[in-house]
């Protein structure tokens, strides 16, 4: 196990991730959607292409569980591109982060597993993030909240789901349907609140699929690097590119109370990362 390659590609991945988001946001007045269908129909023609190149089956074995992983997907993933309207990115990046808790939620339930003492606690202090955002941020939008709420919801969802498919389809074949279920989704809706795209817009939207995939592709190769001790904490990178991209590219502006939330929020959910790993 190499850490320092896994800490370069989850830096990739990472600014994958922030670039997307940035994308997003600046192309906000477009509808939800219609971000939707072409983040997934830029990432889908990779999948597609990586799939066919390497002779791996296109519809997976536990087909079942990848369609409700794609539906849950891309549910997840529109109410994210719709909070991104009402909130700053760094805001929207760390709620959405607090999937974990659902996901020990519904493992409970539909995994069976037990979640420790220690983990309620740390789950416990990302809520109260939430608490302090929601309570003395004067800033946050309620509406905003509560679509990115559903939307870590739904991401809880997906983790779940994907445990369950477990190691029995390639990776690339669970984003794929992702990825397909979610351009026939977006395309779908689109139709009926289109907004043509102007200049360079075109070429922004191009990148959403791009950066999505890079942004998945290195993620997988930082876990492949690494042990997952090391290479789980590394995720909330992403938050700290995110918010430095917002101050600079978009003047956001964050609280004290909204630090202090994002601080928590992340801090809890990186304790019962590096607790989970070194109790499994």
């Amino acid at each position: 196990m190499n850490f320092k390659k896994a800490l370069g590609y989850m830096v990739i991945s990472t600014l994958s991730f922030t670039f997307m988001n940035a994308t997003v946001k600046y192309l906000a007045h477009l509808p939800a959607y219609e971000l939707v269908f072409f983040r997934s129909l830029g990432t889908l023609v990779l999948t597609l292409s990586f799939l066919t190149y390497h002779k791996i089956p296109i519809l997976g074995n536990k087909r079942k569980l990848l369609i409700y992983r794609g539906l849950a997907g891309v549910t997840s993933m529109t109410l994210y591109f719709m909070s991104l309207k009402y909130l700053t990115m760094g805001t929207a990046v760390s709620l959405r982060y607090i999937a974990p808790i659902f996901a020990a939620f519904f493992a409970i339930f539909l995994l069976k597993e037990k979640v420790k003492f220690l983990q309620w606690i740390f789950f416990g202090i990302a809520f109260g993030g939430v608490m302090i955002l929601k309570g003395f941020d004067g800033t946050l939008d309620p509406f905003g909240l509560v679509l990115i709420i559903a939307a870590a919801f739904f991401s809880g969802l997906v983790y779940v789901t994907i445990s369950k498919i477990g190691k029995q389809d390639h990776p690339v074949v669970v984003v794929n349907y992702f990825m397909m279920i979610a351009t026939i989704t977006g395309g779908i809706l689109s139709i009926f609140n289109w907004v043509t795209p102007k200049g360079i817009e075109w070429l922004l939207l191009l990148g959403l699929g791009i950066f999505g995939y890079f942004g998945q592709l290195y993620m997988t190769k930082a876990f492949q690097s690494g042990t997952t001790t090391q290479v789980a904490p590394l995720k909330y990178i992403e938050v700290l590119f995110t918010v430095t991209v917002g101050l600079l590219w978009f003047n956001e502006i964050y609280t004290l109370w909204s630090i202090l939330g994002i601080v928590m929020i992340i801090g809890g959910l990186i304790l019962n990362a590096l607790y989970k790993s070194r109790t499994s």
